[in-house]
């Protein structure tokens, strides 16, 4: 992973630069709150605690990164990537991750809360960590959760429309 001057001061230039390239970007902890960061290359950044709440993040690259709680509410992921993202304790309340790439995330103890996944892929050889997530009310419609790991998730409410499952652990799951 290659070494970057982009900070929480600075991060501007970097998404105003061709490419919006942000990759390996330290914002720890940074309030990029409303930030219209659409299509950014947050490649293996450093967000975690990070305030992206109502953040446009749309088709943003986000592999690897790492945002452990981070604060991602209502944010908008449509179609983002997020392969290999750590988002362990993150709150993703009311976000849009519709058609998103997820495969191989981990989300464990993640809020998910009334977020939106619908036609998401968690699925890319190994399957995502889900582990004690609150989907409360999320929407995983048409979503591919094969071989996830959702053990103690909260499914309460969730929209499982066509939602494929096959050899994912609902291990102690609330469904």
């Amino acid at each position: 992973i290659g070494y970057s001057q982009c900070n929480e001061s600075n991060w501007e230039e970097y998404y105003n630069s061709e490419g919006h390239n942000m990759a390996n970007c330290n914002l720890e902890g940074a309030n990029l709150e409303g930030a219209n960061l659409e299509g950014a290359n947050l490649y293996y950044a450093n967000l975690v605690e990070a305030n992206l709440v109502e953040a446009n993040l749309v088709e943003a690259n986000l592999t690897g990164a790492s945002l452990t709680d981070a604060n991602l509410t209502e944010a908008n992921l449509t179609e983002a990537n997020l392969q290999y993202a750590y988002l362990a304790g993150a709150n993703l309340t009311g976000a849009d991750l519709t058609n998103a790439y997820l495969p191989d995330v981990n989300l464990t103890g993640a809020n998910l809360t009334e977020a939106n996944f619908t036609g998401v892929n968690f699925y890319f050889g190994f399957g995502a960590n889900l582990t004690g997530a609150n989907l409360t009310g999320a929407t995983l419609a048409l979503a591919s959760l094969e071989d996830a790991n959702l053990t103690e998730a909260n499914l309460t409410e969730a929209i499982l429309f066509q939602t494929n499952f096959t050899d994912a652990n609902l291990l102690q799951a609330n469904l």
